[in-house]
């Protein structure tokens, strides 16, 4: 019984190193992304060097170089993680449970603070205009967002609470193209605070006034 009980100390004992050691590793990673999103969101892709990434994490750039091969993989990172965070903004708006057209508004306005306020969000934003100059595969845009928006416009549709000229995924095309065209002039301009301002005057124009019969 007693080399069974050392058995199982020896083998926790060598669990043990190996989780903070993957803990550790996970942090790292944190950091670095979030380091990369700042100077990315900041700077544009084709100014950052990876010695930035490393500097602004306070690590040296072979820990950078340990969890990603090149800086475009690092951006293709930080654009993924984006697009992993964007869908924490819709399942807020879904658990509210709001009439469709309420949440789209909801979401979009929801989708323009996280913009405003959220560097890796600017970052993947910047990242996606910048995608050809960035040396790999990026995702694709906006995708689940258009998914999630044609969806509510042809709820409310269905629901004959909304009487559109054109197809509901029309329309989302055309909300999604506004949107991320509105945010990027906002930056330009603003750095982003107007942003929900501009979300509103689209909501006004295509929600309220284009698309009633």
């Amino acid at each position: 019984m007693s080399n069974r009980n050392s058995d199982l100390r020896s083998a926790g004992a060598k669990t043990a190193p190996r989780e903070l050691k993957q803990e550790r590793a996970g942090h790292t990673r944190r950091q670095l992304l979030n380091a990369a999103a700042r100077a990315f969101a900041e700077k544009g892709y084709p100014a950052v060097t990876l010695q930035d990434i490393a500097d602004r994490a306070e690590v040296t750039k072979g820990a950078v170089y340990f969890h990603f091969a090149n800086k475009e993989a690092v951006a293709v990172a930080v654009t993924e993680e984006f697009y992993t965070q964007l869908p924490s903004v819709a399942e807020s708006v879904t658990a509210k449970q709001l009439p469709p057209l309420d949440a789209v508004a909801e979401f979009l306005m929801r989708t323009a603070v996280f913009l405003r306020d959220n560097p890796v969000a600017q970052a993947g934003a910047r990242l996606q205009i910048e995608r050809n100059l960035v040396d790999a595969d990026m995702p694709t845009p906006f995708s689940e967002f258009t998914q999630l928006l044609t969806e509510l416009l042809a709820r409310a549709q269905s629901e004959g609470d909304w009487r559109p000229t054109a197809d509901a995924a029309v329309i989302a095309r055309v909300i999604v193209a506004a949107f991320f065209g509105s945010q990027h002039i906002s930056w330009v301009e603003h750095n982003r605070e107007d942003l929900t301002a501009r979300v509103q005057e689209i909501l006004d124009v295509v929600l309220l006034c284009g698309c009633n019969v």
